[in-house]
C-alpha cells in the first residue's frame, strides 16, 4: 500500500461512516487490502488496477458510498477514524508478521 496521508483517513473514515458497526473492522481490513493489492499491481504493471485504483487507500476508499465532509468531527467520525487507524495499525502488524513467515 502507498504511504498513508491525512487525505486517505479522511476518505475512508468517511466511507466507514456508512458502513453498520459490526461491519466495520472487516469492512476496514478488506479496503486496506485492497489498497495493497492494487499498490502491487501498479509497481508490477505500471498502471493502477482496474477495480481498487493506484493503490491508496484512498483510492480503493473512493469505489464506495461515503458520507460528505463533516464540519467537525463528530463521534461518529471519531469512532470511525479511530477504526481506520486500529485497522492500519493491525495490517502492519500482522501483514508484516505474515510476509516474513513466507
Amino acid at each position: 500500500m502507498r504511504p498513508i496521508l491525512p487525505t486517505d483517513l479522511d476518505i475512508a473514515a468517511r466511507v466507514l461512516m456508512t458502513i453498520p458497526k459490526i461491519e466495520r473492522r472487516a469492512f476496514v481490513a478488506r479496503l486496506i487490502a485492497q489498497a495493497d493489492v492494487a499498490d502491487r499491481y501498479r509497481k508490477r504493471l505500471g498502471r493502477a488496477h482496474p477495480h481498487y485504483g493506484s493503490g491508496s487507500l484512498m483510492a480503493a476508499a473512493l469505489r464506495h458510498d461515503h458520507q460528505a465532509p463533516t464540519r467537525h468531527c463528530n463521534d461518529l467520525y471519531c469512532a470511525c477514524l479511530a477504526e481506520v487507524l486500529c485497522g492500519i495499525a493491525e495490517y502492519r502488524t500482522c501483514g508484516r508478521a505474515a510476509k516474513r513467515a513466507d
